[in-house]
């Protein structure tokens, strides 16, 4: 069975996923219908998963830009599907897709700062809502969208897709299986030379220019000025949402506070200066560090450690690090070192061994469907999870709580750099439920 052909059969839950209200849906779906607000690039990506199952019909659409709507359209067309109905023509264009009857759920891949107004908007009319990285602006948005969940018990899911990352889940098998021993430490975040998503010539992706604003393409038309404007770590989620699975937060477990430090900001203006000397936006005061660490405690004695380092030049990595009592995993170095089983003392072991070895029952089971996915299959995990939790009217696997604690770490890293590196106070979105709540991502391979 491949990609293209595959149509998801009904999986069985997980134990700690509730049910959702009857009111939602009449029977357990076979096929859901679902509407995308933001069709760009990431939208495109989600756009491309749905075209390939036969259990998803997309309904609806809705994009601010024509370019971007055309673009969709030549995915639906190639796939020989029928045009969805199309929603443009301002930023509230979206709501007139929220108020049709035949949408189950929404995927939200706008600009950061239209999520919250448009989760909300969503969960107010019945919706399923699938919203990219992050929640909100302020830690009083987190709160805001926190109390319309209560309200209207509609699942939130952040579709932070890192989480399924094959070898984070293998991590998380041998986290589970006591490989490591007692977590103490834990490293992760956002390290990623995106100057050249930042930045264009204006016409082309990856462009070299040093323009950035509504003028040009890409993300380098909002997500540059975030960098402009704001101080502190402005994606944390890719770092957070793998090790909030290993030390259980929000299960048994929770942040307690943190407090973040910032680099100087060079990496961007030096950038501009050698692929557009002269270019006006040398003259852009750039408040954002090129590198952002920020440090949180936990309830259980864990410390973890998050960076954002996206202005300098760098390979990719997301800088994991899990150390426990007997060992650990670093993604950088790719290595492993577990006291007494290792190859030799002291010396690390290849991981691919290890993570081969304790290969996570979803990577086993459903491999071969995300083949040829985004992001090295991953995406294919993290959409599955949330078409599979609407399909059966049941609570997502990255649920409204753990989507807004590792969403709130962008504005409580601002502050504690406004304040002069003072330690912030997490706040629990949970209000107390996490003591007695169970674990409940990735249990095994049921889909989720």
């Amino acid at each position: 069975m491949n990609r293209r052909h595959f149509c998801a059969n009904g999986l069985v839950g997980l134990a700690g996923l509730t049910l959702m209200p009857e009111a939602l849906f009449a029977n357990t779906k076979d096929k859901i219908r679902l509407g995308y607000i933001g069709v760009g690039l990431r939208g495109r990506n989600h756009i491309s998963e749905g075209l390939l199952r036969s259990d998803v019909e997309i309904t609806a659409i809705c994009d601010t830009q024509e370019s971007s709507l055309k673009y969709c359209r030549a995915q639906f067309v190639k796939a020989g599907k029928k045009l969805p109905a199309e929603y443009t023509g301002g930023i509230d264009a979206y709501k007139k897709l929220l108020d049709r009857k035949d949408i189950d759920a929404v995927i939200i891949a706008t600009p950061w700062e239209f999520h919250k107004d448009q989760a909300i908007d969503a969960m107010r009319a019945g919706k399923y809502v699938g919203c990219e990285v992050i929640a909100g602006i302020t830690v009083a948005d987190h709160w805001e969208i926190l109390k319309v969940y209560e309200e209207t018990n509609i699942p939130y899911m952040t579709l932070e897709n890192v989480s399924y990352r094959r070898d984070v889940l293998a991590v998380l098998n041998m986290v589970r299986n006591n490989v490591f021993g007692e977590l103490v430490h834990l490293e992760g975040g956002y390290q990623h030379d995106l100057r050249p998503v930042l930045f264009n010539d204006g016409v082309n992706f990856n462009g070299k220019g040093g323009e950035f604003g509504p003028n040009t393409v890409g993300e380098a038309q909002w997500r540059t000025q975030w960098n402009a404007d704001r101080n502190g770590d402005i994606y944390p989620t890719h770092g957070a949402g793998p090790i909030m699975n290993y030390i259980n937060i929000n299960c048994g477990n929770q942040f307690t506070n943190l407090v973040s430090f910032a680099s100087k900001s060079k990496g961007l203006h030096r950038y501009i200066e050698k692929v557009s000397p002269g270019n006006k936006n040398l003259s852009v005061n750039f408040k954002n560090g090129d590198v952002i660490t920020t440090m949180l405690n936990c309830a259980n004695g864990e410390t973890v450690t998050l960076t954002h380092d996206t202005h300098l030049p760098r390979p990719y990595s997301l800088g994991f690090r899990v150390q426990g009592t007997e060992g650990l995993w670093m993604d950088v170095a790719d290595s492993i070192y577990v006291e007494g089983k290792s190859g030799t003392y002291d010396e690390w072991d290849k991981a691919k061994t290890w993570l081969d070895k304790y290969d996570h029952p979803l990577w086993k089971k459903y491999e071969h469907l995300a083949e040829g996915a985004g992001h090295g299959g991953m995406d294919w995990f993290v959409f599955n999870a949330f078409v599979e939790s609407v399909k059966q009217k049941k609570q997502t696997p990255i649920d409204i709580y753990d989507s807004l604690t590792m969403s709130v770490i962008t504005p409580l890293s601002e502050q504690s750099l406004k304040e002069g590196n003072m330690p912030q106070n997490f706040p629990d979105f949970t209000k107390g439920k996490w003591k007695d709540a169970q674990p409940k991502f990735a249990l095994d391979n049921s889909g989720f």
